[in-house]
């Protein structure tokens, strides 16, 4: 297409033309200003709306359950056969176990998983399907007082099965509780460390629960949004990572009746008694508290008192710190320089590079741990290396 133009146009048409372009351009600017604006008002407007909803959620999540409204401890029915036992069968059972008792009131222990009745269905179901044999010994006498309502401080070394000591009785008190369901989570567990709270979390996985965990070292994100979307009954935590959440209001405890304290020795010695009260001042005094320990030092003592009601105290074996009489201990007394050989020679002879045989090697220092991985790697040993400079997705994986 081809424009012709005559080149002869005089002066005032050519200032006529200059007007209504400068006009238009003016009317285009103040279209789009117009424009502008009303996007943001419906911007502000949508803000606001949007404000008020998260307001009206943050509030109804932070509504605390009635102060009427009941919460049920109570949920243990004692077998015949666990009632009918003779005290001669018991004492012996108690002396050959080690178990000895501080407190009122010592129930009968469960000695066969068929001996806890009126449980609901899916727990049972769960237990079995694990193909557990027996309970432990700590679970023997930790389950009559805790499904009671009682407060239970149980001294047992790690490995004894403490865990399901006190997820059991815990997964009863959220169904007997499931009226309080919709003012929060019922259940707290305090574990110090992110692979602790993990270990307890897949136990109580195995009873297909709503549970969520939450540590420190991982996405703060991740984890809100799990929250979230699970709506927990149970939530398993570290102090620190739980205290940022409460303060969030990402997490309530206003309904929290049943809280356990999971290696409370521990937890002191790492030093989270300040953030422990702080979270347990946060929690209804009309609750169940069980506290678990390795070792029973006058802090963890001192702790007991304070959070506490009418507990008994279950030992199993020596209150005091003491060497695991199920491992055989051997020292080696040799030359800075022998050591690895004598590594290699000891790993051979436990198989240590089949899937089957799981090896942890300590060392001194963060540089001696990689130094270490590198030398076996180079000579044909399967290992990883773990520790704090590490991310915590690294350790995982080397730990699965």
């Amino acid at each position: 297409m081809v424009l012709l133009v005559d080149p002869v146009i005089d002066t005032t048409t050519v200032m006529n033309i200059d007007l209504v372009v400068m006009v238009v351009s003016m009317a285009i600017k103040v279209i789009t200003v117009m424009v502008a604006a009303a996007a943001s008002i419906v911007a502000v407007i949508h803000l606001r709306i949007d404000l008020m909803a998260a307001a009206v959620v943050i509030e109804a999540s932070l509504k605390a359950p009635p102060a009427d409204l009941p919460v049920h401890k109570n949920f243990y029915r004692e077998s015949p056969a666990t009632s009918q036992r003779s005290q001669f069968e018991i004492n012996q059972w108690l002396s050959t176990n080690s178990v000895t008792f501080r407190g009122p009131r010592i129930s009968n222990p469960i000695l066969q998983f068929t001996e806890l009745i009126g449980l609901p269905d899916g727990i049972m179901h769960a237990i079995m399907k694990q193909g557990f044999t027996i309970p432990t010994v700590i679970q023997s006498q930790a389950w009559p007082l805790a499904l009671l309502g009682r407060d239970v401080v149980g001294i047992a070394q790690t490995g004894s099965g403490k865990t399901l000591g006190y997820a059991l009785p815990a997964l009863v008190h959220v169904e007997g509780n499931s009226h309080r369901r919709k003012y929060g989570p019922s259940v707290l567990i305090l574990a110090p460390t992110r692979e602790l709270a993990q270990q307890i979390k897949e136990v109580v996985n195995l009873f297909r629960t709503r549970a969520v965990c939450v540590f420190g070292g991982a996405s703060k994100g991740g984890q809100r949004r799990e929250i979230d979307r699970v709506q927990p009954s149970i939530i398993i935590a570290c102090p620190g990572r739980l205290i940022d959440f409460v303060e969030e209001g990402a997490i309530q405890l206003h309904n929290i009746s049943y809280l356990v304290l999971d290696e409370a020795d521990r937890m002191l010695d790492m030093g989270f008694e300040p953030q422990i009260r702080k979270i347990v001042d946060q929690v209804p005094k009309n609750r169940q508290t069980l506290m678990w320990s390795a070792t029973w030092p006058k802090e963890v003592r001192k702790l007991a008192e304070d959070f506490l009601v009418d507990y008994v105290q279950v030992n199993i074996g020596s209150i005091s710190l003491a060497a695991n009489h199920n491992i055989t201990q051997i020292i080696d007394v040799c030359e800075e320089t022998e050591k690895l050989n004598k590594l290699y020679k000891l790993l051979s002879q436990v198989n240590a590079n089949t899937r089957d045989n799981k090896t942890i090697i300590f060392a001194e220092t963060k540089r001696k741990v990689d130094q270490l991985n590198q030398q076996m790697r180079s000579v044909g040993w399967y290992c990883s290396a773990i520790h704090g400079d590490k991310p915590q997705t690294e350790r995982d994986w080397a730990l699965n």
